[in-house]
């Protein structure tokens, strides 16, 4: 099990996370822990987000408990000023503020309804590389936010929402159902990109979905796929549709979540979710209904994670782990994220060791 992502295995510094939901981020100090890095979120009058780094470097005061005059926060502490790139602007005690004095400011970039931060090499923060949701800016889906903040490491989420088998037991009161667990599944696994399709034909829908689409029997079909993206984004996609009906003839309903881990310490994540539906676009009540059935299901998840947490984080003895075929996709995935962490550790140690 040493070869896998666990608990202790550290960040992937060189990857983009989502820090905040854009509507959380205004004309205030949002303080906030990412990948172990305590940041304050603001935007500009001009609406530019701004991520720096939450400690003044005169006394270790954070600045997040300053406040924000224009586009710079003044410290709470001794009255420095940092400009929106977070230099030192203004020293209150003397009347020429030194040079090169100032906090570290991190690379954002704003696509739909996320705020995407970059914590590593400032020269490999692509653009380009910050993970695609394209359906989340169009209007052809709708879509529901919510947060929880998870006492569990970021690695048991993504391989929670790898391995769906886990539906008819720890949600066996939601939106599991009995055959799910049963039902033949494909894996799929490329480096960085991991997928699990699980085919539940014929079945009984769960309520969530049932009740919105009118599938309200024994013959509907339900085809879900879970794919890990990154390490900041796992999606999760679901047809379904009534199994009597050929297809062409038959409408299908589509669902997409964003599950999005940010690890906020390796015993803690910020779990972002965005719920998408193809239907009932219009339709509030619908909107409704389905977010307050997942995010009961998704409760069901952090109360899990958590217990697992526990049992992880509370014992000195070696865990010993087993694993079986439905595990081929976590486990890969797992193993890729050690392999990440080692390279930038071990890249890390080499430019120290040059210096």
């Amino acid at each position: 099990m040493h070869q896998l992502a666990d608990r202790n295995t550290p960040f992937i510094a060189n990857e983009w996370y989502v820090v905040a939901f854009a509507r959380e981020v205004g004309r205030s100090l949002l303080k906030r822990t990412v990948l172990g890095r305590h940041i304050v979120l603001f935007r500009t009058a001009a609406g530019a987000a701004v991520a720096l780094e939450d400690r003044c470097p005169h006394r270790s005061y954070p600045l997040s408990a300053g406040k924000l005059d224009g586009d710079d926060i003044v410290c709470g502490y001794h009255g420095l000023r940092f400009d929106a790139s977070g230099d030192c602007i203004e020293v209150p005690s003397q009347p020429v503020c030194p040079k090169g004095v100032g906090v570290r400011a991190y690379p954002l970039i704003e696509r739909g309804p996320f705020i995407w931060g970059w914590f590593g090499d400032r020269a490999l923060a692509d653009p380009a590389a910050v993970p695609s949701t394209p359906w989340l800016e169009g209007d052809r889906w709708t879509s529901s936010q919510d947060y929880f903040h998870l006492p569990g490491n970021y690695v048991s989420l993504h391989e929670n929402l790898l391995d769906l088998t886990h539906l008819s037991y720890v949600h066996a009161e939601s939106f599991g159902t009995p055959d799910y667990a049963r039902a033949p599944y494909e894996v799929q696994a490329k480096e960085g990109h991991y997928r699990i399709t699980r085919s539940v034909i014929p079945t009984r829908l769960p309520p969530v979905w049932a009740q919105p689409s009118n599938l309200l029997h024994d013959h509907a079909a339900r085809i879900a796929t879970s794919e890990f993206l990154s390490p900041g984004l796992h999606v999760v996609s679901a047809t379904f549709y009534d199994n009597d009906l050929p297809p062409g003839t038959r409408p299908e309903f589509r669902i997409r979540t964003c599950h999005v881990p940010t690890p906020e310490t390796h015993g803690s994540t910020h779990y972002f979710i965005v719920h998408s539906r193809d239907f009932a676009l219009e339709d509030a009540s619908v909107t409704a209904f389905m977010r307050e059935q997942l995010m009961l299901a998704f409760a069901e998840d952090v109360a899990a994670l958590s217990r697992l947490e526990q049992v992880l984080a509370g014992g000195a003895e070696e865990h010993y782990e087993i694993s079986f075929a439905s595990d081929a996709a976590a486990v890969a995935m797992r193993r890729h994220l050690k392999e990440r962490a080692l390279a930038e550790t071990g890249a890390a140690a080499d430019v120290r060791a040059d210096s």
